[in-house]
């Protein structure tokens, strides 16, 4: 019987996309483009969601990729700034969650991100009083798909895998759970009301 249901953050409870806080500091799309490969498709953005690098180490090395002080400027202010316009809360699925707590299932958040969203977290994610743990890549020095994370996941919080269902919007990650024994739905289309349908068959049998 399913009794807890996991989420993953980006592109599943949150509507995230790294362009647009630099659309507050420019709308020269060259610019854009460059400023979104220099910080958030870098590999120190990768090392900032497993916790193996600052974030002072890991904006000076985006830094000395520049070749402009007005570079400098757009990808400094895109770094510092991004937690407040790249996540937008969906709220479709805080009624879902909303809904999947009355049913008395317990709610836990598993996402790949750096230790900023441990500061602001809480303003990101829909119905995010329903949940009962949260646990993110950074803190565990861990990533997604590794099976490490999950057996983290349910070590930290005293799960059974087999009572869990994972949602998350990378097939790879649905499958790293699996081959932990958490089986899991893939929500890349973002399609709510298939994924509400989906959740409504659990434990039907």
């Amino acid at each position: 019987m399913i009794k807890n249901i996991v989420f993953d953050m980006g592109k599943v409870l949150v509507d995230y996309r790294a362009d647009r806080v630099c659309r507050k500091v420019t709308n020269d799309e060259a610019e854009i483009k460059n400023i979104v490969s220099n910080v958030f498709e870098s590999q120190e953005w990768t090392l900032l969601d497993i916790g193996l690098i600052s974030e002072e180490e890991a904006l000076q090395t985006m830094l000395k990729r520049t070749d402009s002080p007005r570079e400098r400027e757009l990808t400094k202010f895109s770094f510092e700034h991004w937690h407040e316009y790249n996540l937008m809360p969906v709220a479709a699925m805080g009624d879902l969650i909303q809904k999947l707590k009355s049913l008395d299932y317990n709610i836990y958040l598993c996402s790949n991100a750096s230790v900023r969203l441990l500061t602001c977290y809480q303003k990101a994610i829909p119905a995010i009083e329903c949940f009962s743990g949260v646990l993110f890549s950074a803190g565990e020095k861990l990533l997604k798909p590794q099976k490490e994370i999950y057996l983290r996941l349910f070590e930290k919080f005293h799960l059974n895998p087999a009572e869990c269902f994972f949602i998350d919007d990378l097939q790879r990650n649905i499958d790293g759970a699996r081959e932990c024994g958490m089986d899991g739905y893939c929500f890349k289309d973002f399609d709510i009301e298939k994924l509400a349908e989906r959740l409504e068959q659990l434990n039907k049998h």
